[in-house]
């Protein structure tokens, strides 16, 4: 009997060593996403850090949005598919790339340059920029991508290829796709495009998404999240 005890012990030992090594390489495995977005990736309670402004809220105005739930998003959608898990989701509201905002603000506190070193240690990341750009009317600049001044940094053609190249050497090893939105202006675009070449950036160019107020609707989120499924190759 005593045996048989030993025997059984040591046998649920071995299980339990199994159970967790196989623990341990499906967590090695699942892959970990960060975003760094404008308004179209926010949602009340779930942005790093919170002071950042929102769009999306559990009790919308109804006026602007049909979206009530963070599982509407487009983020949250992709990360759910391909059972990934959220690191950080550096959003904010009406966020500029570069360092110019509405009516000539100084919006370098708020911009993508300015929140690009915070998005913790993913292996994706998902940048979704240019809207506030290209609705704010601010300058496209010269296409530069060295001795990039803190006055080029107002323009949006040095801040897009400033900003792709930090975050290129910030998170080496990691995955990282830029979103282009449709609708923008055509230099917006073209720019977006033209600088992701160059820094070997896949950007995912969107089309024919359902918004309201200029925002994503519940289905423009779930084409959203369809459409970067596709391009990176993915369940859905």
């Amino acid at each position: 009997m005593t045996g048989y005890i030993a025997k059984f012990s040591a046998g649920r030992m071995v299980l339990l060593f199994v159970f967790g090594l196989s623990a341990v390489v499906l967590m090695a495995q699942t892959k970990t996403v960060s975003i760094l977005g404008d308004s179209y990736s926010t949602f009340e309670g779930f942005i790093t850090p919170k002071s950042n402004y929102t769009w999306y809220n559990a009790a919308p105005d109804y006026k602007n949005t049909d979206v009530n739930s963070v599982r509407q998003t487009w983020w949250h959608r992709v990360i759910t598919d391909n059972g990934w898990r959220l690191f950080v989701n550096n959003s904010f509201s009406g966020s500029t790339v570069c360092f110019r905002g509405y009516h000539g603000s100084d919006y370098r506190d708020r911009s993508f340059i300015a929140r690009m070193d915070n998005l913790g240690c993913p292996d994706i990341i998902l940048i979704f920029g240019g809207t506030n750009d290209s609705w704010a009317g601010v300058p496209v600049g010269e296409y530069r991508y060295d001795g990039i001044s803190e006055a080029d940094l107002y323009t949006f053609r040095p801040a897009m290829a400033y900003m792709l190249a930090y975050i290129k050497d910030r998170y080496p090893n990691t995955e990282i796709y830029f979103l282009l939105n449709d609708g923008l202006r055509d230099d917006i675009s073209s720019s977006v495009k033209t600088v992701c070449r160059h820094e070997g950036v896949p950007c995912i160019e969107l089309r024919g998404i359902d918004k309201k107020s200029g925002h994503p609707t519940i289905k423009g989120h779930g084409q959203i999240a369809s459409q970067v499924n596709q391009a990176i190759g993915k369940r859905k």
